[in-house]
């Protein structure tokens, strides 16, 4: 594996040569004693180590028994909660319950402690492969850690989406104007109307009429829960006792008979769309997302999903229908940490799905969602160098079974060419 004395070098350096028992290009299959170069902070070839002009010699780092994969994209995360030990709450807690907790914690917490927990989860992304991460920012959000990603090699890529917040007809001017100022800044933003049941129409459909403008993403909290669904259907239950509970209901804001595809139709009118969760699309929802694949994607966060007494998560309709789909992690308030590995490991454990499909959700599947597939998702000449390395286990097994044995594990992640983590006590086994 890299050790301290072989950090890459910056752009500009001459060519460096990767080699390692796999390569996973995620566009191709796996590839055997596989051989990566990158220029600077760009890939310049992927292939076999015999056909490479690295058996020749060169400035080569032989990775020994690892795994080369493009580095993780985790398309939905919220870091303000990265330093809970625990998640909120027990598993199988009631999802109205849970956000009580939620507000509770966040309300408790000043600003210098969010920033904190944003600086802690940042870090522990880097150091489980997470190259880029699509982040729910509130109110009070540091700037500087989070848009900084951009051009701060130490952090993941970071599209920031604002989170707009308010049912109530007053909130609407307010949602509005931090709008028009997130907009402004600079890095990589995007905004997120909160849910159904947490953000009004009007705001809706003026972050996507600006998504379109500026052609920035929004991210939406869609199709959750059962209690969502029932609140949309009678406009009754326990998110409505919550919501009154918050003084913050208007039945006026979600008309009788309301379904999750009339929050697509407004959010299709957006450059780009990111539905988060999704449990509970239907078929003429799905085929909706299908047929926009381009421009929307669903994002799917298993170990969270798997907190709340939600139906099975409906992974292989939504891939059969050929909807985009990235993978998230949500926050340490619904799950025990940030690594994405361990998503992809879990899913790939509770679906009947190929292991590939899975890391393509991880890895192309996010970056697609987030608009950056030109850029990073797969190994592929051209696209940036962000790679996460995983060590592998000492067996003979078929080159996905390998990767997601328990024993493999991430050991350094690597970004615009730059080794940005390195976690030496995940060696494999």
């Amino acid at each position: 594996m890299l050790d301290d004395g072989e950090k890459l070098q910056p752009a500009g350096d001459s060519q460096k040569i990767f080699r390692a028992r796999y390569a996973f290009p995620v566009a191709a299959p796996p590839i055997a004693d596989a051989a990566l170069t990158i220029d600077g902070s760009r890939i310049v070839a992927v292939g076999q180590w015999s056909a490479s002009a690295a058996a020749k010699g060169g400035n080569v780092v032989d990775l020994g028994n690892a795994a080369i994969l493009p580095g993780f994209v985790n398309a939905h995360t919220h870091l303000e909660f990265s330093d809970l030990p625990a998640p909120l709450g027990h598993a199988g807690i009631a999802f109205p319950d849970w956000i009580r907790a939620v507000v509770a914690y966040r309300r408790s917490r000043s600003d210098t402690d969010r920033r904190e927990a944003v600086r802690r989860g940042l870090e522990e992304s880097v150091r489980a492969g997470t190259a880029m991460l699509g982040e729910i920012a509130t109110a009070g959000w540091p700037v500087d850690l989070l848009l900084g990603g951009a051009s701060n090699p130490n952090h993941p890529a970071t599209v920031v989406f604002l989170e707009l917040l308010g049912l109530l007809p007053e909130r609407t001017v307010a949602n509005i104007a931090a709008a028009a100022e997130h907009v402004e800044r600079q890095g990589t933003v995007g905004f997120s109307p909160h849910s159904p049941y947490t953000v009004n129409r009007t705001v809706i459909r003026y972050a996507a009429e600006v998504s379109r403008m500026a052609q920035i993403p929004l991210a939406m909290h869609i199709a959750e829960s059962p209690e969502e669904m029932r609140l949309l259907a009678t406009g009754d239950g326990p998110l409505r006792d919550l919501l009154q509970e918050f003084a913050a209901w208007d039945p006026a804001a979600i008309p009788p008979g309301a379904r999750p595809i009339d929050y697509l139709r407004l959010l299709a009118d957006a450059d780009r769309a990111l539905v988060i969760h999704g449990t509970y699309l239907d078929g003429e929802e799905i085929a909706y997302l299908a047929a926009r694949s381009d421009r929307m994607a669903v994002v799917y966060c298993p170990r969270t999903h798997a907190y709340f007494p939600h139906a099975p998560y409906p992974l292989a309709k939504l891939l059969a229908a050929g909807v985009t789909v990235g993978l998230g992690t949500d926050s340490r308030a619904s799950n025990p940490d940030l690594n994405l590995f361990e998503e992809i490991r879990f899913a790939a454990a509770h679906h009947s799905l190929p292991p590939e499909k899975i890391l393509a959700a991880a890895t192309l599947g996010g970056a697609k969602a987030l608009g950056h597939d030109h850029q990073v998702g797969t190994l592929t000449p051209g696209k940036s160098a962000d790679l996460a390395i995983v060590g592998l286990p000492n067996i003979e097994a078929e080159p996905h079974e390998l990767l997601l044995d328990p024993r493999s594990a991430v050991t350094a992640t690597i970004r615009a060419g730059q080794q940005i983590a390195r976690d030496a006590k995940n060696t494999g086994g």
